[in-house]
């Protein structure tokens, strides 16, 4: 019988290698998550364990911006309305960090718009 491989559990292990990335108050780490409908974002503090800012494509106020475009469109303006709200929260720098996903697609496009939108990383 052939089997099949679990991706996502191949993600997570890559993922787990990368757990020395951590984020503080000063710079949080921008964490990406994609599933198949949605993709998000969000600003973690690991030194007191809470999120700062999160966003994602099933908001109300971000839906209405991404009507009619595709998801990859849709995840890089995730990536500039998170922006704008760490701006906001006088956060420019933050660390990347992926989640064992591939630098590619709807990953890359979250960082694009980031960047876009004024955060260095």
């Amino acid at each position: 019988m052939i089997k099949k491989e679990n991706k996502n559990l191949a993600r997570k292990q890559r993922a787990k290698r990368q757990s020395d990335i951590i984020g503080t108050s000063t710079c949080p780490r921008l964490c990406v998550y994609r599933s198949l409908l949605h993709t998000y974002a969000q600003l973690v503090d690991d030194a007191k364990g809470n999120t700062i800012i999160a966003m994602n494509t099933n908001m109300p106020a971000i839906k209405v911006l991404i009507k009619g475009k595709s998801k990859r469109e849709a995840a890089n303006i995730v990536g500039e309305e998170l922006a704008k709200a760490a701006l906001a929260k006088k956060i420019k720098t933050v660390v990347f960090d992926r989640n064992g996903y591939v630098y590619t697609g709807r990953v890359a496009e979250v960082a694009e718009g980031a960047r876009k939108g004024g955060l260095k990383f």
